[in-house]
């Protein structure tokens, strides 16, 4: 498989052609041992599974693992499930699927809140909380003493039996990464799951509470009459609408910008360096991705810099790896969520992107529930991203995935590796049309590749072409060259 690194706001193979992912997440939150004591990879990516995906156009996927599986006793690390994950990644790269290791955590451990996942047990410092969540998972965040006081001793590197938490989990990193570094499928490292503040964060939810409220209260493009209305019909999609007003969402989630911001720069961002430092100790190779603040999957600003090391080299193949999701996410509206509150949300980290000067594959989206019929946000989202120029992992795989509407939707024609400079591509769904514009370059020797859900009616390009039938679905391959090149296909 070609190697692949950063160059500017793109990801580049080692041909020279700019490639865009199209992909899904399969992770595994389980830390629990077998009934001989041996924590082992579980995880629905079988060979089966993958061939299927593959040939609806998947070419990526972020490989979820946990600290809590990698190191059930702090020192020793856990070389049979690491043993799992290299599997995955052997049948990956038989099928020409790329890897990223995802470092998962949700609400910072198992064993401080049961919807949790990620840190072992000894790393947990203060009794665990073992009360059901409340409406969603995540409400561990938002009440959840013990998961704020694990993830401050974590950003303050608070030490058990001698060493540092962040210490500890850095060489996890390092011992991860160098264990799988040879496996051929593996672009990249995503160094932690939407790290949370701790503290800070339950004083973000308050702020965004009483901000919600006051800017309902207040706000002059409220309409507080029918909002009553709505509510006392029971007609929440109605009600939520409210906040499809870019500046009526922006007054809610603004005022948690402060304290996130003093948790990207003097918290987050420290780590990001130290971990990022930890794997290249080990691999010069291998994409970065750096992830924003849980609370920047809803638009508040991401403000973290690039990652640069204690000597002022840059980290030249870093990614930004966003994650987003509505309002309506994990809840029984999750299928309704708004294309306008989305749109607000990855403008924002379109804005991060142009500051960090690095490519975006979304990280985590999606979240739709299956079985419906219409999933409008998915279809806006997924075009938006095509825009953009950005790659995706969908959140997440679920049996028969490959034959559900969602995958229908995410199985849209798109260039996977470009002989040249993208200047812009997407689908036109209302017309079955697909159209791919770049500059060709003279010293790329290898084709463009695109990848097409089903043969076409019609196709033009002012380069020759040749359409393929492969394992992964069809290929249409363009020549490579310099100059200006159109690519059309009609349906």
């Amino acid at each position: 498989m070609n190697s692949i690194s950063v160059k500017g706001q793109s990801f580049i193979d080692e041909k020279g052609r700019e490639r865009i992912f199209n992909g899904l997440n399969f992770v595994d939150k389980h830390c629990l041992p077998d009934e001989d004591g041996v924590i082992r990879y579980r995880t629905d990516l079988t060979e089966e599974t993958l061939a299927a995906v593959a040939a609806r156009g998947v070419n990526i996927v972020r490989l979820g693992v946990t600290w809590a599986a990698i190191e059930p006793e702090q020192g020793r690390y856990n070389t049979v499930y690491l043993d799992g994950v290299k599997e995955a990644l052997r049948l990956c790269e038989k099928h020409g699927v790329y890897a990223f290791i995802d470092w998962h955590q949700d609400l910072f451990s198992y064993y401080c809140y049961n919807a949790g996942d990620g840190a072992p047990k000894w790393a947990v410092l203060g009794p665990a909380d073992c009360r059901k969540p409340f409406l969603i998972w995540a409400t561990g965040y938002f009440f959840g003493r013990t998961v704020w006081r694990s993830f401050d001793a974590f950003w303050e590197n608070k030490p058990v039996n001698g060493k540092g938490l962040r210490d500890s989990y850095c060489d996890m990193l390092a011992f991860t990464a160098d264990y799988l570094k040879d496996c051929p499928a593996v672009m990249g490292y995503d160094l932690l799951n939407e790290p949370f503040p701790g503290t800070p964060g339950g004083k973000i939810f308050r702020k965004l509470v009483s901000g919600g409220v006051g800017t309902l209260l207040f706000s002059k493009r409220v309409d507080r009459k029918q909002l009553v209305r709505d509510l006392k019909d029971k007609d929440v999609m109605k009600a939520l609408s409210v906040a499809d007003d870019p500046k009526v969402y922006h007054g809610v989630i603004d005022n948690g910008n402060r304290l996130l911001r003093d948790f990207d720069l003097n918290r987050y961002y420290p780590f990001l360096k130290e971990a990022a430092a930890a794997i290249r100790r080990v691999t010069d190779k291998g994409v970065i991705f750096s992830e924003n603040c849980y609370y920047s999957n809803m638009g508040i600003p991401c403000s973290y810099p690039r990652v640069t090391y204690a000597d002022g080299s840059d980290e030249g193949n870093l990614a930004f790896a966003p994650h987003g999701y509505d309002l309506t996410v994990d809840t029984p509206l999750t299928n309704e969520a708004s294309p306008h509150r989305v749109d607000f949300i990855f403008d924002e980290h379109q804005r991060t992107q142009a500051r960090l000067n690095a490519p975006v594959l979304v990280g985590e989206w999606g979240g739709m529930v299956p079985g419906g019929e219409k999933y409008p946000a998915l279809e806006h989202l997924i075009d938006k991203f095509d825009r953009n120029r950005w790659s995706q992992t969908y959140w997440h795989w679920f049996r028969d995935m490959e034959n559900s509407k969602i995958m229908e939707i995410l199985a849209r024609p798109f260039p996977q590796a470009v002989a040249g400079h993208i200047r812009s591509y997407g689908y036109d769904r209302k017309n079955d049309t697909f159209t791919l514009t770049y500059e060709g370059s003279s010293t790329i020797k290898a084709p463009t590749l695109i990848w097409l859900p089903k043969e076409p009616k019609k196709i033009y390009s002012t380069k020759k072409y040749e359409l393929k039938h492969t394992e992964n679905g069809l290929i249409l391959q363009v020549h490579a060259g310099r100059g200006a090149c159109v690519v059309k296909a009609e349906w």
